[in-house]
């Protein structure tokens, strides 16, 4: 039986008000779903549109941006209703956040006030969520302890700790509560190898407890070893999303391939040339086009949407025109510079 999803969303997009009265396309049609006990990567490079996209769910977009398509929230419990987190008051946003979303940020700095020690600032936090003076205690010691945050680092002020320290005590703080959906952006930059581990395993436990964990990371490594899901995002647009196996292992997408070959296992090969500034690049068509080597003509004329891979059972997705000559896999119908085994079908017959 098919779990509902606890977020789905559909179509996200997003324009921001540029000083000429004018707006920036940052998010077009952005489409994903996470499940209860399931953790969704969502990779692409800088500018791909990753943090934009948990920050529209957020509803901390700037107040002139325009946001457009739908976010839903499915919360536990037979009672309750589906929440339309794109329309939501600030009043109502206030309620859900550190309850029913936790937020992971990707500047632990400014998610910290500097004028406060770290530990007046977690107590707060336990409090603002329901408990009182003794069991707030606790609460922050167990979260500190998720984490490996050092205890002794209380009574300390932000500018007194590391990156990494600074990291790991924003952490700790959004997971106080009980939340049905954890949003974690960028959640072990900065941490050394050791570090990192802990939080991708708390993420993994958060996961393993019925939680919906959607992570933002440039890290596909991490994406590999701790999603069960992954989308890729390309320029604001969803071009391949599907089981972190199958993406990753043999992607549908010669953007998602070109990703996995910069990798040094795969030889280090990075991808040419830069991403867009902005979702409103200079034809209609697939947004990668003037950086891929599998190009048509119809590429650029015809934005492609998102579809099931060659052979797949529909659970893999790609916007790529070209989806089936990547999937033929010889050397001359992959990108260039992609060595074939991380495009090759899988061993078993098929195509993904």
């Amino acid at each position: 039986m098919t779990r509902r999803p606890v977020l789905e969303v559909r179509d996200l997009g997003a324009r921001l008000p540029r000083r000429d009265g004018g707006h920036h396309l940052v998010l077009h049609g952005v489409s994903f779903s996470v499940a209860p006990g399931e953790v969704l990567a969502v990779v692409g490079e800088s500018g791909a549109g990753k943090t934009m996209t948990l920050t529209a769910l957020l509803g901390l977009l700037p107040a002139r941006a325009e946001v457009r398509g739908e976010a839903v929230l499915h919360p536990p419990g037979s009672g309750s209703e589906p929440v339309s987190l794109l329309g939501l008051s600030e009043r109502d946003r206030r309620r859900l956040r550190g309850r029913g979303i936790a937020h992971l940020p990707q500047g632990a700095a400014t998610a910290l006030t500097p004028v406060r020690t770290v530990g007046s600032q977690l107590r707060e936090t336990a409090r603002a969520l329901g408990h009182g003076r003794a069991s707030a205690e606790r609460v922050v010691r167990a979260a500190l302890a998720r984490f490996g945050a050092e205890e002794e680092l209380l009574g300390r002020y932000p500018h007194q700790l590391s990156g990494g320290q600074l990291q790991r005590f924003a952490n700790a703080a959004a997971l106080m509560g009980d939340p049905c959906l954890v949003l974690a952006d960028e959640p072990t930059a900065g941490l050394d190898e050791d570090r990192a581990a802990t939080t991708a395993a708390e993420l993994r436990r958060q996961a393993d407890e019925g939680r919906a964990v959607l992570v933002v990371t440039h890290d596909l490594r991490l994406a590999e070893d701790l999603a069960d899901r992954v989308a890729v995002l390309y320029a604001g647009h969803t071009v391949e999303t599907g089981p972190s196996a199958r993406v990753l292992g043999h992607p549908r997408h010669p953007y998602t391939a070109a990703l996995l070959a910069a990798l040094p296992r795969h030889g280090l090969r990075p991808l040419a040339g830069e991403p867009p500034q902005a979702v409103g690049h200079v034809h209609g068509g697939c947004p990668f086009a003037d950086r891929c080597p599998l190009f048509v003509d119809r590429c650029r004329a015809e934005l492609p949407a998102l579809r099931p891979a060659p052979g797949s059972d529909g659970d893999h997705r790609t916007a790529c025109h070209r989806a089936e000559a990547l999937a033929a896999g010889p050397a001359t119908s992959r990108p260039t510079g992609i060595p074939a085994t991380v495009v090759a079908p899988p061993a078993g017959g098929g195509t993904c």
